[in-house]
């Protein structure tokens, strides 16, 4: 069963008081400058860094690979986003090589978010949220599924958040798709509150800051989330390596509107950092290759 929804009508104004819509705007305006709504994922891993990068202090190979590829992105892309666990598990070096890390993002214009999926109740968010703001990000992924009340902090704190809709691992499937008596799934009823909330954080360009993570491998469920969410910006994991393709991409976006406002950002890790150089091409040259190929493909199918 698909909810059948009316959309509600939105002004597209900065909601007054939202701190946290002009990182909509911001998000928006990063997207406009570089022509793709794409997001690099930076999941650094000691065992598939490049040769060239390795060193006997795993936390400065971490630091050499990330800062590395942050500058070879920059050019290409709109946005990075550090998956916050590839920097806690080598305790607190590695978690001042990701703060630095997300401050040398900024400082090139891009937009950052954190990956760290946090979720508990409201008063351990308000600490969550200090820290995220503090560390340089301008959006956090969020678990609503402890209730909104989880969630609002990190708006409190000015910060954008993309809340976990629709994930893209395949077993996500035994709690999300399941049906609620009212008909709906529980992605669905999930976007619905996301919509509410979101309401009050709409930037000036008519998208709120508060975003949905709907996995590319997720299509078929797209069409009922974006009527639950027309005003979301959707994170959409999965794309390349884990299998998600144009078709998937193409399905979620808004009809009839620039890639800065279609509602998408999709994001590829593995496939543009771990990038294959080829004989005599440096590690990073293939990175930026790789960025620029995935900017260009995704604008090809938004644009």
């Amino acid at each position: 069963m698909t909810i059948s929804v009316t959309p509600p009508t939105t002004t597209g104004k900065t909601a007054a008081g939202s701190i946290a819509a002009r990182n909509a705007d911001l998000l928006v305006q990063a997207i406009s400058s570089k022509g793709s709504p794409v997001c690099v994922g930076l999941d650094p891993a000691l065992e598939q860094l490049p040769e060239a990068t390795r060193r006997d202090d795993p936390v400065e190979a971490i630091e050499m690979f990330s800062r590395g590829v942050i500058d070879a992105v920059a050019p290409h892309v709109p946005a990075i986003k550090f998956q916050s666990a590839c920097y806690e598990r080598h305790g607190w070096r590695g978690m001042r090589v990701l703060e630095s890390c997300m401050h040398h993002a900024r400082n090139l214009g891009l937009v950052v978010v954190l990956d760290a999926k946090r979720g508990d109740i409201g008063i351990s968010s308000n600490h969550y949220a200090a820290a995220a703001a503090g560390a340089g990000a301008h959006f956090v992924t969020v678990n609503g599924y402890l209730g909104l009340s989880g969630v609002e902090p990190f708006l409190n704190a000015g910060l954008g958040v993309f809340v976990l809709v629709r994930t893209s691992n395949p077993d996500s499937a035994a709690v999300q798709s399941e049906k609620l008596a009212s008909g709906a799934t529980v992605a669905e009823h999930m976007a619905g509150l996301v919509h509410t909330l979101g309401v009050a954080h709409i930037g000036a360009a008519g998208l709120s800051a508060v975003g949905a993570v709907v996995g590319a491998t997720q299509s078929r469920e797209a069409g009922a989330l974006r009527a639950l969410m027309p005003d979301q910006i959707f994170l959409i994991p999965g794309y390349g390596a884990q299998g998600g393709t144009a078709d998937d991409i193409r399905v979620m976006r808004r009809a009839s509107q620039p890639p800065e406002k279609s509602g998408v950002l999709v994001t590829a890790s593995r496939s543009v950092i771990y990038a294959k150089a080829t004989e005599g091409q440096h590690w990073l040259e293939a990175v930026g290759t790789a960025a620029k190929n995935l900017a260009h493909e995704i604008r090809d199918v938004v644009g």
